[in-house]
């Protein structure tokens, strides 16, 4: 009414809604702040762990090549690699009345694509000799296909561009659901990485390869860096078949790894929209990957990418101009080597990509050398993972897409398509499959993505611990236990190279005193071995803990009965094989003692899954007094 009292009332409403928005923006600023930090943990993480799987691949086709088991009969003097790719013979493989899948029949029709749609939806499997038919028919048809495969959107109204799929089905269905299924009127490129990290892996091959052989000119597949069979051993594809298909999981494979090596490796739209997987370097030559046998550069990835480390191309690592004449073959590998692994970068410049351990950062100004060469307008890759499915760099002329949501947890990302029209204008589409996020709020959702980094992060920690000890103690001069917060994330950087908000993170994981210094020993007080044994001297454990991913595919390599036992010789023998490949000093009889102690069934064998079981890091229920509680 005017008076003086509606008008105090009145202000104190204001001040009242002034404070509840700025409480607002500070809580909302925080989650963002620690979904972020979150994210960059699994990410550094990630890419480390690449790192790792580059560095050793030459060790694990050694031991493909060179492993052999007793068998009986012919097969007895033949290598892992020779019976892990047999060729497969459909005409053996029986299928019985009680199957109730998908029946295929050759050549595909639109009819078989929806009948393996509605089998997976619904959790069924394929018969392995539907499988071994769909891969025989999708290497012929791959066969044909050029390495570079040239599109025109005048056929059709739109293209859809689809990122990463990384064995997330439900992505996949949902794309089809809000975009349609392929057909000639609307075509799609998917650009790599159907597989690994995922549970159904298989599922979306069959799906992407069963439209393939009915719309060969619609839709199309570009080869990424997971479509490689070392890779699979380590990320989970590998598995995922010899868990599916028990009796036949070899000859999938094998077919497998050569339908891998015929995918094309990249995709140009109107002349204007270079597709590939990773990205470029200023080495990058579009007409040389034209002209290459691409098929035949698939069994140089393994032994070619530790090489690569050391002496790569300009961008990967070689200086322009070297007056050494190059390898052919080696040079057709460091090429492929850059468009599957490369990543984007605003610096200009063309820099070794130290975080994956392969391919190069690329700048602006690589970019816009490779357009002005061949007269290009925009490059869309994948590779990467973006929160929210895709990012835009390089003045617009550079896009990420990635199409896995709930890539590292659930809630974590948004998935996304593009859909480029004649005008070649890009329009995203984003989308989440949510099945469990939308019953929690924004702080229950971010709490579970730190969570589950913070655990990650923890076990990595505990693996480096000597390491770490040893970086404190040389700020710790006065041996006081204490140190301060900038030398403590100066340690942490030098061992683990994660490129890390430390001093953000610091509070998730070490306690400081009164004073203001970090008790550094401290990050490890709430961690532990999930079965510790008094055999295990705790440099060994360290070492297992922080190998325990390359063991577990090297136990499967040995294990070619797959019954998920070794025996206490195949073990010593490969251990002792990996730590002097890797320059690891382990006393020779304390792994005896160790897998002695483990051989539950006291019969010579062990459980390898118990074992590495044993070595896999935990956090303790209780608590030390005063220590750092995860937000």
């Amino acid at each position: 009414h005017g008076c003086s009292c509606c008008s105090l009332q009145n202000q104190s409403f204001f001040q009242a809604a002034i404070l509840i928005q700025k409480w607002y923006r500070f809580t909302m600023a925080r989650l963002e702040m620690r979904r972020r930090y979150s994210l960059s943990i699994f990410q550094s993480i990630e890419y480390a762990d690449e790192q790792d799987q580059l560095q050793l691949s030459n060790f694990f086709t050694f031991m493909l090549d060179h492993c052999t088991h007793p068998d009986s009969g012919k097969d007895k003097n033949k290598s892992n690699v020779e019976i892990l790719f047999e060729k497969p013979d459909v005409r053996k493989i029986d299928v019985p009345d009680s199957y109730y899948g998908p029946r295929l029949s050759f050549p595909l029709t639109a009819e078989d694509a929806n009948a393996l749609l509605h089998a997976f939806r619904n959790e069924q499997l394929l018969h392995a000799r539907y499988v071994l038919q769909l891969l025989s028919e999708t290497r012929r048809v791959l066969k044909e296909m050029p390495n570079i495969t040239h599109l025109s959107t005048s056929y059709s109204k739109e293209i859809t561009v689809c990122g990463d799929l990384h064995g997330n089905l439900d992505d996949l269905l949902l794309i089809f659901y809000k975009n349609g299924l392929p057909s000639e009127q609307n075509r799609y490129v998917f650009n790599g990485d159907f597989v690994d990290r995922g549970k159904n892996s298989m599922e979306i091959l069959i799906i992407l390869f069963a439209f393939l052989l009915i719309y060969p000119n619609d839709l199309h597949l570009n080869r990424g860096n997971h479509e490689d069979y070392i890779m699979n051993l380590r990320y989970g594809f590998t598995k995922e078949v010899s868990k599916k298909y028990k009796d036949h999981w070899k000859q999938i494979l094998c077919l497998l790894r050569d339908v891998f090596s015929w995918l094309p490796l990249a995709t140009i739209i109107d002349s204007k929209v270079l597709i590939l997987h990773g990205g470029i370097s200023d080495t990058t030559d579009l007409d040389f990957l034209n002209a290459l046998e691409r098929n035949k550069v698939r069994d140089r990835t393994d032994h070619t990418a530790v090489k690569t480390q050391h002496n790569p191309p300009s961008g990967s690592a070689e200086p322009s101009g070297s007056n050494s004449p190059p390898d052919p073959a080696l040079e057709e590998w460091k090429q492929i080597l850059d468009i599957l692994w490369s990543d984007p970068r605003s610096q200009n410049g063309c820099t070794p990509n130290k975080c994956r351990g392969g391919g190069c950062y690329f700048g602006p100004d690589v970019t816009a050398k490779l357009f002005a060469r061949y007269n290009l307008k925009m490059l869309i890759r994948s590779h990467e993972f973006k929160p929210e499915g895709y990012e835009i760099s390089h003045d617009g002329k550079v896009i990420t897409i990635f199409s896995a949501s709930n890539y590292y947890e659930e809630g974590s990302n948004r998935g996304a398509y593009i859909k480029l029209n004649p005008e070649l204008t890009p329009r995203f589409v984003q989308y989440q499959v949510s099945k469990f996020t939308r019953r929690k709020n924004l702080r229950e959702r971010v709490g579970t993505i730190e969570s589950a980094a913070l655990k990650s992060l923890r076990e990595k920690i505990y693996a480096h611990r000597s390491e770490l000890t040893s970086a404190f103690a040389q700020y710790d001069t006065n041996g006081t236990g204490r140190i301060s917060v900038n030398d403590w994330a100066e340690a942490m950087e030098s061992v683990l190279q994660l490129e890390l908000p430390w001093r953000m993170l610091r509070p998730q994981l070490v306690q400081m005193n009164p004073d203001g210094e970090v008790d550094f020993m401290s990050c490890f007080y709430d961690l532990k071995m999930g079965q510790p044994t008094k055999e295990a001297q705790p440099a060994l454990a360290e070492t297992l803990c922080r190998y325990r991913k390359d063991l577990e595919i090297i136990f499967n390599i040995i294990d070619k009965d797959h019954s998920g036992l070794i025996s206490f010789e195949e073990f010593s023998q490969t251990w002792r094989l990996f730590t002097s490949h890797l320059g690891i000093e382990v006393e020779d009889d304390s792994i005896d003692k160790l897998v002695l102690s483990i051989d539950y069934n006291k019969d010579g064998h062990i459980d390898f899954n118990e074992f590495l079981e044993a070595f896999h890091v935990v956090h303790r229920l209780e608590k030390k007094p005063g220590s750092s509680q995860c937000c």
